[in-house]
């Protein structure tokens, strides 16, 4: 039987799923769209925030006493204009896809947000049709600036 987790504490992770082992199982299990333990890392810490603004929790999906999936889901802080929460991780376990462990961890993840989430989803990803599926749309287009060097160097005058 699947068992559903919620922690919103770091002191609240169970003992048969320590924090690292969660870590590791998502990087593990996130596939070519996953991002370094690092960045995993500092989602945990942010959702577990109790910092003004921030916080957030994560699910633990385990059956028979293995961890077969997981989401970090972080506050945004920004209510009304952009959701409350962002969906930053969702992930099963390689051997159990297709067969809803996804599904159900994505409507625990909808129940507790009240509707109010948001996720980035690359476009050739597989997950994007349960997404449909489960309500969400596409209502940007997000792009995104890494360009450190400036467009337009200032003008240098040579007198």
């Amino acid at each position: 039987m699947l068992q559903i987790i919620k922690k919103e504490k770091t002191e609240e992770f169970p003992k048969l799923v320590p924090e690292k082992l969660f870590i590791d199982f998502l990087y593990n299990h996130l596939g070519k769209y996953k991002d370094t333990k690092q960045d995993i890392t500092k989602a945990i810490n942010y959702a577990f925030s109790e910092e003004n603004g921030k916080g957030g929790f994560i699910i633990i999906a385990m059956q028979e006493g293995k961890t077969i999936g997981g989401t970090v889901v972080n506050k945004t802080g920004m209510s009304g204009y952009i959701p409350n929460y962002i969906l930053v991780y969702i992930v099963s376990h390689n051997g159990y896809r297709r067969q809803v462990v996804g599904k159900k961890i994505l409507q625990h993840v909808l129940d507790e947000c009240n509707y109010d989430v948001a996720l980035h989803v690359e476009p050739d990803n597989p997950a994007m049709e349960l997404y449909k599926k489960m309500g969400f749309n596409s209502k940007y287009n997000e792009m995104r600036c890494k360009k450190k060097k400036p467009l337009f160097p200032p003008k240098i005058n040579m007198r």
